[in-house]
């Protein structure tokens, strides 16, 4: 018999003896990765929609200078909580959901390692955000400390600051057992053939993104119980009048911060790397140098947190180091770049929406490298610090990088989850409202930063508001286009409306996760299957 069943029936075997459950029991118990996939999926888009409306409320108070719409105070609980809410709740979920989705599929494995952890890290995110959210209500309202949530801020908050480490603990407990599930899968489960060398690029970017989270989740834990036994047990870690130091507290974040920003944007270049061969009609160049380059980003990524504190009062020989270290960094990340490219070059491209969404995360995503570059000159960024410029960079970069990559994701796999292919023209109109709303919202604020107009301020005087106005509007123009996308993309796919979805529907795609129908069923390779010699492909 062969090793596997032909391709109609590759994982149906088990479906008719083992019905699975329905109605609410299905998703409560959920073992199954693509259920707990498409739950990790469902979470970030509504926690995406929350932080969305914050974000809508910070360019509301924007629009016009002077104090129109909401007091000083509550303007930064909503920068704190649209930072937190964007991080923790909508970009990490949202890559755990591809990677439950997809690195099973990919590898050939029948589940995740461990499937019951699967089901209580889902779990465990939705009282945290709840407490995340909820915190807007307790006395004194939400933490607005910023959502670095710096010492001696930090420290002066009210019950709500407590509520909100709590949620950040529940959280980072999530995101490591989410992590050690997926290492496991990857080394452990892979089918037969398929070596470290022959993975997909999606697989292999989350192996080393799982990585990075295991190692840096306990030092932010470290960082925010810190915080709390400085507010409640008479340490002073970070309070000064007690001996303690505050810059202190911005080392141990940032050493957590600088690899969280490579573990929102690793998974986001194996998305594009998955995509770019399949509608360039050609192998990946360099796959190799690929591999090598996650992997130099993700050790470098430990040794250039300090680029955050240039103001702090740091050294001269101490800002070199950072910023040579920030400037090495780029190099890694411009072979990706460069890969990317030589793959497209001479291919027989076609721009269905994945590619759009994919061309369009090289482009904006470079120019947020580019601004990260200018920003790693120590004496630019002391100029710059703290200005509009560094939200300019760094939405450049999770924006139009971890978010350009999911849509591009969703439009590539979304007929294998579904089984139904989404609208070309809707899917179209998606990615250029959010491509010109988008440089209309973040572009001008360069030149705000430029200008010196500082982050986090409720009101600015008049010689900026002209850049402000411009902005707001595209914000909401932006906000508006991710609604779009909900009501007129994901809301027909999940109802099964629409054209039914092909087996293969990219014809150039490769991967196991082509080699099963769409949509994908609840069990696949019940039996590992045996690939042929690339690994892309089942051998009958």
């Amino acid at each position: 018999m062969s090793a596997v069943l032909p391709h109609d029936h590759v994982g149906h075997g088990h479906d008719e003896a083992h019905a699975h459950p329905h109605g609410w029991r299905r998703w409560m118990y959920a073992t199954n990765h693509k259920d707990i996939g498409t739950l990790y999926l469902l979470f970030s888009l509504t926690m995406l929609m929350i932080g969305g409306v914050l974000a809508m409320g910070i360019r509301a108070e924007l629009f016009q200078p002077g104090l129109q719409l909401i007091n000083p105070e509550l303007f930064n609980q909503l920068t704190t909580m649209h930072g937190l809410i964007m991080v923790f709740g909508a970009i990490m979920p949202a890559f755990v959901g591809f990677a439950n989705w997809m690195v099973p599929l990919q590898i050939g494995a029948a589940d995740m390692a461990f499937a019951r952890m699967n089901n209580f890290s889902f779990w465990l995110l939705i009282p945290a955000a709840i407490m995340l959210s909820a915190s807007f209500f307790m006395p004194g309202g939400a933490p607005a400390a910023g959502w670095t949530l710096y010492a001696p801020l930090t420290l002066q908050m009210g019950p709500s600051m407590d509520m909100a480490i709590f949620a950040l603990h529940i959280l980072g407990a999530s995101s490591i057992m989410g992590s050690i599930n997926i290492v496991v899968t990857i080394l452990n489960m892979r089918a037969p053939g398929m070596t470290l060398m022959k993975m997909p690029m999606f697989a292999w970017t989350w192996l080393i993104t799982a990585y990075l989270l295991i190692a840096v989740m306990p030092v932010l834990a470290g960082a925010i119980t810190m915080t709390l036994t400085d507010r409640h047990f008479g340490t002073s870690f970070f309070n000064p009048a007690g001996g303690g130091d505050p810059v202190m507290y911005q080392h141990i974040f940032w050493f957590f911060g600088h690899p969280e920003v490579y573990i929102m944007i690793l998974p986001a270049f194996g998305i594009i790397s998955q995509i770019v061969p399949a509608f360039s009609r050609k192998r990946l160049f360099g796959y190799t140098s690929m591999v090598y380059a996650t992997a130099s980003i993700a050790i470098l990524s430990f040794i250039v947190w300090a680029h955050h504190m240039f103001t702090t009062g740091m050294p001269v020989t101490g800002q070199l180091f950072f910023m040579y270290a920030t400037m090495l960094i780029a190099v890694p990340t411009g072979v990706k770049v460069f890969n990317w490219i030589a793959t497209m070059w001479r291919g027989s491209m076609t721009f269905e929406t994945p590619m759009l969404w994919a061309v369009g995360f090289i482009f904006v995503f470079t120019m947020g490298g580019f601004t990260g570059l200018i920003l790693s000159v120590a004496p630019v960024d002391i100029q710059l610090q703290d200005t509009y410029y560094v939200v300019a960079h760094f939405h450049y970069v999770l924006v139009a990088g971890s978010l350009y990559a999911m849509f591009a994701g969703y439009y590539y796999w979304s007929p294998k989850w579904t089984g139904v292919m989404y609208s070309e023209t809707r899917g179209k109109i998606h990615f250029w409202g959010s491509l010109i709303f988008f440089n209309i919202t973040f572009f001008p604020m360069h030149f705000l930063g430029l200008a010196g107009m500082p982050r986090r301020y409720a009101d600015y005087p008049m010689q900026f508001a002209d850049f402000n106005a411009l902005a707001s509007v595209g914000a909401l123009g932006f906000g508006l286009m991710q609604v779009y996308f909900i009501v007129f993309v994901v809301v027909p796919a999940m109802r099964g409306i629409g054209e039914k979805a092909p087996q293969r529907p990219w014809e150039a795609a490769e991967g196991l996760e082509w080699e099963v129908p769409s949509p994908a069923p609840f069990h696949t390779f019940e039996t590992p299957p045996k690939l042929n010699a690339a690994a892309t492909r089942i051998v009958d």
